[in-house]
């Protein structure tokens, strides 16, 4: 699907974005029918309402878009595609006193808002369509639409068609499509080569598990992001009931965000070198499948004991942040739907992250702020340590007492990333009720921060 902006101009029709406040003064300047059209109409300038306004012939003169109040707009974001889903079918010319960051994310929005998912049936994006605004990056922009549609397509297919392989076929598209090396480890050749959590956790599935290596760019600082790609998770021998198995084909959501990011930096050509790794597993049950009480090696060393094989995400992950950190990258970030704890603490709409880097939590809020990619900072709380240290092995992968659960998670992550400048993002990667410029299905969650951010996290 291509999320771009509309280039025929000069038959555009103009659509105005008004605040609530500021409607009285519009009509003020219009002609007698206008005025009878839009009193008569009831449009009141509600974030998100729209109106057509006919010429006297019929044809189109004009839209109306509502922009609310500030409150409202604190309280919804993407006020302007909530408007163009409501449009009838046409090309539209924005004016507004919209500029810098707020222009460019509402832009964004509406582009974001022609997303559909017609993989499977047959599904119609919205039929307005936006001519660029003045004074927006285009190229960036779309670049950003473009990578939020992949992660939402690799989020949205289910698992028969998006396994290990269909993911690494996937990655592999989008490393010839920008140049970028790549390289996969399969099966036995994990333990080969030493990558023994990823290999005990995906084993048990018919498709062989795998380690997918990215990289792109070869001058400037390193970026290393690592995805969690748990294709399908059924919670392994702590199998999971089903109302809780109902949505995993999301839980390489991580993986998936992840390849979203990169398609954005790679289509922009930021300076730096970049290296994905996204361990690809089933979690699944058969005989050979890794057991409650297993007690495991990992890539680094540190010893895991196994006290529920639903706690497998940040089993994989360890492996792929341990294989990443031996090249001392700048700054290496992973991202997975890791924890239900993230969930009932922040809820489906913020990304929790876990960051012991002040400069990096500076750049990343304003990043957030101006992309509308809400983010919400959580603590390495080290006092918790104790917590996954269970006696009889060096680890726990899932401490008992169902305390501080996503915290617990990012310590066990913070083990294996060494001493590299390390971040977490326990996302949801999921919009389970559809919302303006986000349908109800797979989503990215703090891509857009993050390109935002980058700039000044690794001072490009």
């Amino acid at each position: 699907m291509s999320l771009i902006f509309a280039k025929d101009a000069a038959d555009a029709t103009p659509l105005y974005l008004i605040e609530a406040g500021a409607l009285d003064g519009w009509l003020a300047g219009q002609s007698a029918p206008v005025k009878t059209w839009v009193k008569s109409s009831g449009f009141a300038a509600a974030l998100g309402e729209a109106l057509a306004v006919p010429a006297t012939d019929g044809t189109p003169l004009c839209a109306l878009a509502g922009y609310g109040t500030a409150a409202a707009r604190r309280r919804s974001r993407f006020g302007l595609a909530a408007a163009a889903a409501k449009l009838p079918e046409g090309t539209y010319k924005l004016v507004s006193e919209l500029a810098g960051a707020e222009l460019e994310a509402e832009a964004l929005g509406w582009l974001l808002g022609q997303y559909a998912f017609a993989r499977y049936a047959k599904v119609k994006a919205p039929p307005a369509r936006l001519v660029a605004p003045e004074g927006v990056d285009v190229a960036k922009l779309e670049a950003i639409a473009k990578g939020e549609a992949l992660t939402r397509d690799l989020i949205n297919t289910p698992a028969n068609d998006m396994g290990p392989a269909e993911l690494e076929a996937a990655a592999s598209v989008l490393a010839q499509a920008h140049g970028a090396a790549f390289h996969v480890i399969r099966g036995a050749a994990l333990l080969d080569e030493n990558f023994p959590l990823i290999h005990a956790v995906g084993r048990a599935s018919d498709e062989a598990p795998r380690l997918i290596d990215m990289r792109w760019g070869e001058a400037g600082p390193k970026l290393t992001l690592v995805g969690k790609g748990v294709c399908f998770d059924t919670g392994g021998l702590n199998l999971k009931p089903g109302a809780s198995m109902a949505l995993m084909k999301k839980d390489m959501g991580g993986a998936a965000t992840v390849l979203g990011l990169a398609e954005m930096i790679m289509a922009l050509g930021l300076k730096l070198q970049l290296r994905v790794l996204i361990p690809a597993v089933e979690n699944a049950v058969s005989s050979t499948a890794f057991r409650p009480g297993d007690i495991l090696t990992s890539r680094k060393g540190l010893t895991v004991e196994i006290n529920n094989t639903d706690a497998e995400g940040r089993l994989v992950l360890a492996d792929a942040l341990t294989f990443g950190a031996e090249e001392a990258p700048d700054l290496m970030i992973s991202m997975a739907t890791l924890t239900g704890a993230a969930r009932v603490a922040v809820g489906p709409d913020l990304a929790p992250y876990f960051s012991d880097d002040e400069g990096f939590v500076r750049a990343l809020e304003a990043g957030a702020e101006a992309a509308k990619d809400p983010v919400w900072r959580m603590p390495f709380w080290e006092p918790y340590e104790a917590m996954i240290e269970p006696g009889i092995a060096d680890l726990d992968n899932a401490p008992s007492g169902g305390f501080a659960g996503s915290i617990t998670a990012a310590l066990f992550l913070r083990r294996f990333a060494g001493e590299t400048n390390y971040a977490h993002f326990d996302v949801y990667g999921w919009t389970p009720v559809a919302k303006p410029a986000r349908p109800k299905g797979g989503v990215g969650m703090a891509a857009r921060a993050l390109l935002d951010a980058l700039p000044a996290m690794l001072k490009l």
